[in-house]
């Protein structure tokens, strides 16, 4: 009888010994293709303890894509990393399963996407090597926002960024990233959806950026575009000041509405372009002189009151405005005097004329 309680002791203590091991790992639940995909755990296995992380991709059936090995750190942490480059959209599990040490298995589900061909790039993957390169396309439904591009050289090391880039309305950006040496570099892409992408683009030789990148594609004539935002309705219209580049300036807003934009330039002359409707940005072009041009943003409609953006390209600076510039003060105060002005003549009219009737009468 003893000897029974004893085995029951022995096993209760055994479980208990075994049951004591634990294991929790913690994972994206969603990632971009391309991305590493980090998978990191707490154990109460001992220091120097080895780890099997395995990375299956679920489907109808599972099947184990890569398999690694790690070792238990001195705060009882592990971290294995996947390469996910070239791995198809889809349902993937992240594992450590049973190792004979304990009876812990720890799962999570993680869902990798493709968003790579929402990059379209205009700049050349190969330029010549001129000190720079040149990053510039179109992203796929980011029209007036903007895009985070980081850059990183052939040895690893981030050269640019991560620095947020405007889009305009057309969905085009345009950088231009100062390197040191030629070499392969990578350019990732991230929005507010998250990352987006990556492309490599190469700088090589000695060649001049004549050579490589065509007019279309350069900084000179793919200026940085400048933003700023506010709300606007057509009582409390959205204001901003403009410090303008030397040449051909464009401001245009976004396309969320029809709107409406008057500028005085600095000549103090009042300019307004309406035509293109709520289908596209409302465009303003004319000759910069480096001085203030003053902005005024309204909708159309009286009915309506939104966020509007007004872009800029060969500008140095776009500020809203938190009151009336001076400039559109005088403009409207002088416009609502002009649209008093002809009650006087009215009431006159209608005095003498009163007059006369009543003078016609008593000569009556």
């Amino acid at each position: 009888m003893k000897k029974i309680v004893l085995l029951l002791i022995g096993l209760l203590f055994l479980s208990g010994w075994v049951s004591a091991y634990q294991v929790n790992i913690d994972a994206p639940d969603s990632l971009a293709v391309g991305k590493p995909l980090v998978v990191t755990g707490t154990t109460t296995f001992g220091v120097g303890t080895p780890i099997d992380v395995v990375l299956y991709y679920q489907l109808t059936t599972t099947t184990e894509i890569k398999r690694k090995i790690v070792y238990v750190q001195s705060d009882k942490s592990f971290k294995a990393v996947f390469d996910t480059t070239g791995l198809k959209p889809g349902t993937y599990k992240v594992e450590v399963p049973a190792n004979g040490l304990g009876d812990s298995i720890s799962m999570k589900l993680v869902t990798l996407f493709d968003r790579t061909e929402e990059i379209s790039l205009s700049s050349p993957l190969n330029q010549g090597f001129t000190g720079k390169i040149y990053v510039s396309g179109q992203i796929k439904g980011d029209e007036n926002s903007g895009v985070q591009i980081e850059v990183i050289d052939p040895d690893g090391l981030v050269v640019f960024g991560p620095q947020y880039v405007n889009i305009d309305n057309a969905a085009h950006f345009a950088a231009v990233v100062p390197i040191t040496d030629p070499g392969d570099y990578e350019v990732s892409f991230t929005d507010v959806k998250g990352y987006i992408g990556s492309r490599t683009i190469s700088s090589q030789g000695q060649a001049t950026v004549a050579s490589t990148v065509t007019p279309s594609e350069t900084l000179t004539t793919n200026p940085a575009v400048i933003s700023a935002h506010t709300q606007s309705s057509r009582d409390t219209p959205a204001y901003f000041i403009v410090k303008t580049g030397t040449g051909p300036v464009t401001l245009y807003t976004s396309k969320s509405l029809d709107w409406v934009i008057e500028y005085i330039d600095d000549k103090g002359a009042l300019h307004m372009d309406n035509d293109q409707g709520a289908m596209n940005a409302e465009r303003a072009e004319f000759q910069g002189n480096g001085k203030i041009v003053y902005v005024k943003v309204y909708p159309y409609k009286y009915s309506v009151a939104s966020d509007v953006f007004l872009y800029g390209e060969n500008v140095n600076s776009i500020v809203v405005s938190q009151t009336v510039p001076a400039p559109f003060a005088a403009t409207e105060s002088q416009t609502a005097t002009t649209q008093e002005s002809p009650v006087v003549p009215v009431i006159g009219i209608v005095a003498v004329g009163m007059a006369l009737v009543l003078a016609h009468k008593k000569m009556d």
